[in-house]
């Protein structure tokens, strides 16, 4: 079994936590997104995987090596030029071949058995299978309509509540065939859900949606990064994680180190009680606490953000673990708070 991970982007919207790295290499709990992701393929079977990139190809390779680290083999193809994300994963032909393979994407963070979706896939005969998931309030998202054996017969990208005609999130996790790669031209711009995946669906071609059991996140935002982070700490997110990081013995489920590291942010807001209240509609499902500002509990410490008194300004501090990560948690917290614009 073989896989390819999309990683060429820049990142733009997550610029306050990757701070000029690709994407992919942003930490979470002590590893790179990339490296979580290659460990998940070897638990999954997978130890042949190329990596598809663009932004800061070099970063990447010096970053991850050939792989061998974390017991996979790694190679890589760069684009010269944006080729979107079907002309990327064409431009790796020459590593697939005429073999079935599994795409991930290296903006996204899961724990999904990715050899039972291959292998359904390979039972099915679909030219692509599409892993989905469920969402509530899927705006942000590629939607999939499916029919009741579960084979796709459309698409809706990123609809508004008007458009909304589905649940069924795409995730941008795929199995895909040679004859689906076949269709897309070489060395020109070409997208999955723009313009393949309408071309096979013309064509006949069967595109089967499987809905997967675990957990998913998109982590392109400073918000849905810094989510992730607290629900890998609290045990929803299953990630292969360094010691410093996993529960400590006769405490299952929670982590208290005996040393914890603060990490403080200071943003300047013009409305610090309107800024606080849209930041506590956002907490609530957090398990915050409102007593004393906000305070947002991890296994091993918390965050806390605050008004300033003596200033028109909010305060972030973090208690972790690790020096790396609180500091980096408190920056993106501190980034919600300007992004929230008050």
């Amino acid at each position: 079994m073989k896989a390819v991970i999309l990683a060429g982007g820049e990142g733009t919207r997550l610029r306050a936590v990757t701070r000029g790295a690709p994407k992919p290499l942003v930490e979470l709990l002590g590893r790179s997104v990339m490296e979580h992701l290659l460990l998940l393929l070897r638990r999954c079977g997978c130890t042949q995987v190329c990596a598809a990139l663009g932004y800061r190809a070099q970063t990447i390779m010096d970053a991850l090596g050939d792989g061998a680290a974390l017991g996979v083999g790694l190679c890589y193809r760069v684009e010269d030029t944006p080729l979107g994300t079907a002309g990327a994963v064409k431009n790796c032909a020459d590593f697939y071949g005429d073999e079935d393979f599994l795409l991930l994407s290296g903006d996204a963070v899961c724990d999904y058995d990715l050899g039972a979706l291959f292998r359904r896939h390979r039972e099915s005969g679909a030219a692509v299978t599409v892993a989905l998931r469920r969402e509530s309030a899927p705006l942000r998202f590629g939607l999939a309509v499916t029919d009741g054996d579960g084979e796709i017969r459309g698409f809706v990208e990123k609809p508004d509540w008007e458009r909304v005609v589905s649940d069924r999130v795409n995730t941008g996790i795929y199995v895909l065939s040679p004859r689906a790669m076949a269709a897309v031209p070489d060395g020109a711009p070409f997208d999955f859900a723009r313009d393949l995946f309408p071309l096979l669906l013309r064509r006949g071609e069967k595109l089967l949606g499987a809905e997967m059991d675990g957990y998913w996140r998109d982590i392109g935002t400073p918000l849905s990064y810094y989510q992730c982070c607290v629900d890998a700490l609290e045990g929803r997110l299953k990630l292969d994680v360094p010691e410093a990081f996993r529960p400590r013995a006769g405490t299952p489920g929670h982590r208290r180190p005996p040393e914890e590291t603060a990490a403080t942010a200071e943003v300047a807001c013009r409305d610090r009680a309107a800024a606080m209240g849209a930041l506590s509609s956002l907490m609530l499902e957090m398990g915050a606490d409102f007593t004393d500002g906000i305070r947002v509990p991890l296994p091993a410490g918390e965050v806390h953000i605050r008004p300033r008194a003596d200033r028109s300004a909010i305060s972030v501090s973090v208690r972790a673990p690790d020096a790396e990560f609180a500091a980096s948690l408190a920056l993106s917290a501190g980034e919600i708070i300007r992004a929230l614009n008050l």
